[in-house]
Formats: C-alpha cells, structure tokens, sequence
C-alpha cells in the first residue's frame, strides 16, 4: 500500500523532531526520546524485511547486538575512532547477514521465523558464554562517542544525532519504497511466483532486504551502546527481537511512519505505564490487543485507510 502523502508525512516528522526539545520538561524526557529515535531506526530497518518483503524475523536483535559489541569492543580495545567502529560494525553485520541470508531465506512461513530465531539465539549464547572479550552476562563498558574532537557528552548532543540519524533512515525508506527495487519488494511480497513470472530474481531481492535490514539494527547498536555507555547480551535477546517485530506491526508493515511511531508507543508506554503497580504488563499487553483487534492493519495503515473512506 502507498504511503498517504509521505512528503508532508515527512515535514511532520522533522517539525516535531525540531520543536521537542522546546517542550519536553527535563533530561529524562529527552533522554526517552533519544531512545524512541535510536530503536526507530532498526525498527525503520527491520520494515524493509518484514514489510516490505514479506520475511518475518523474531532475531533481528542479534544484529543490534552485533553492531553494539563490535562498535564498542573495537572503540575501547583496538582504539579506532568511534564513526570508524560503527562503520565497521555495520560492515560486520552486513556480511554475517550475506552469508545466512541464502540459507535461511530459503524457508518461508514458520521454519523461516525459527531459523531466525536460532541466529538470535546463538548471538546470544556466544555473548553470554565468550566472558574474556563480552564481559558475559554481566557486559562491558562503551568510550563515548567522539566524532571530530566532539564528545557527545549531554543528552541534547545525542537528540540531536539521533533525530538527524531518525529523519536520515525515513528518507532511504521512502525513497526505496518509491523506487524500481522497492515495487519489486512489494511485489514478493504479494506473490512470489507473480513476481517471479514478472522477472524480479525473488532470491537476490530477499537477500539485499535481510542485509539492509542488518545495517540499520547495527548502527542502531552501535549508537546505543555509545550512547548508554554499557552493552550487555540483552541487547541480543528473544524479548529484544520480540519487540523489534511487534513495533513493526503494531504501527503497520509497510509503513515506513507507522515503524516510528510503533518504536515511540512501545518504548513509552512502558514509562507511562510504570506507576500501576505491577498491572503495567496487564494493561499493556491489553492494548496491544485491542489495537490488533480494531486496527488489524496496525495504526498508520488502518488510520490513513479510514481517512481515505470518509467523503
């Protein structure tokens, strides 16, 4: 489905990214607004597979652990610069998800998530049980991120990366989205024999979408480490993977929009849910549920739908 207005969609989205930090009370409030941008972007990342393509993935946090560790490992004990370690992170993820992308995108349906599945699982055991260079369960610390002498010390240095780095990953995705390779994904994801019959190399296109997708999640890794200034092998677990996908679909496959706004109610709600006293988890698995029931869509998709049906 085309995305409804996506220019003026975009303006939005920078509109309320530059006024935020006018409005918003104090730190912590900016601070969950830096990591609303930063899950944003693997979620916007993990759209391109799921989507767009049609690949659904409940390991995908194996890639922003990947980009984590590597990121941060490389900054505190190769002493590379930051920008230098996130690129290479990202390059490291990339090819990993090159070489089991063939493998594993064989499968569809059920075996296709359980493969998936397994790689995050695995990530997660090396992290746990590799204690000399991961740190084990217990994690490492991360050097803060420099980028030209410049430390990001304050939590507006990094709102601000991070909306620049969050409005960066809405235009690849639009512009995808709109172009040759993007119809091409869609159209997989409809019918894979269509789309065979149509010319499109089905297996080449499946590959490049899990590799982009792994891009994203490690820079988005990567930054939360150096962001955070600690990593651990949570980063890499199931739940982790789990709600990667469900803001996926809680916003609306294919939705570009509907990706951020997906990682900005989950990783609110949380918060705003916080103060009931053991009845969050109730409450928010309850609207969740509803929102599935009466907007099946997910929100972006079923809103823009319902505005396109009024006269």
């Amino acid at each position: 489905m085309k995305h409804l207005l996506p220019r003026p969609g975009l303006l939005a989205l920078a509109t309320v990214l530059l006024l935020l930090p006018l409005v918003l009370p104090n730190n912590y409030a900016l601070d969950i607004a830096v990591r609303v941008a930063l899950a944003a972007v693997a979620v916007i990342g993990l759209n391109l597979l799921m989507g767009f393509a049609g690949q659904i993935s409940i390991g995908h946090a194996a890639f922003v652990a990947i980009g984590a560790y590597g990121s941060g490992l490389a900054t505190q004990h190769l002493a590379w610069s930051p920008l230098l370690s996130v690129a290479v992170a990202a390059l490291g993820a990339a090819l990993v998800a090159w070489l089991i992308a063939k493998p594993i995108l064989r499968l569809k349906g059920h075996p296709l998530t359980m493969a998936t599945l397994g790689l995050g699982i695995i990530v997660n055991m090396v992290l746990i049980n590799e204690v000399s260079w991961s740190g084990g369960p217990d994690g490492v610390p991360v050097p803060p991120l420099m980028v030209a002498g410049f430390v990001f010390a304050k939590v507006l240095h990094w709102y601000v990366l991070a909306a620049v780095l969050l409005l960066a990953a809405v235009v690849l995705s639009l512009n995808l989205f709109e172009s040759p390779a993007g119809r091409a994904l869609r159209g997989l994801n409809s019918s894979e024999v269509a789309a065979r019959v149509a010319g499109v190399d089905v297996g080449s296109f499946k590959v490049r979408a899990f590799v982009a997708s792994a891009v994203f999640a490690s820079v988005s890794g990567s930054l939360t480490g150096h962001y955070l200034g600690f990593i651990s092998p949570a980063l890499s677990a199931f739940t982790h993977s789990v709600e990667l996908a469900t803001m996926v679909v809680l916003g609306g496959m294919g939705s570009t929009f509907g990706a951020v706004l997906g990682a900005a109610l989950l990783t609110l709600l949380p918060q705003l849910l916080g103060g009931l006293q053991g009845y969050e988890m109730i409450l928010f698995g309850l609207i969740l549920m509803l929102t599935m029931m009466f907007l099946p869509k997910g929100l972006v998709p079923s809103l823009a739908l319902r505005l396109q049906r009024r006269p």
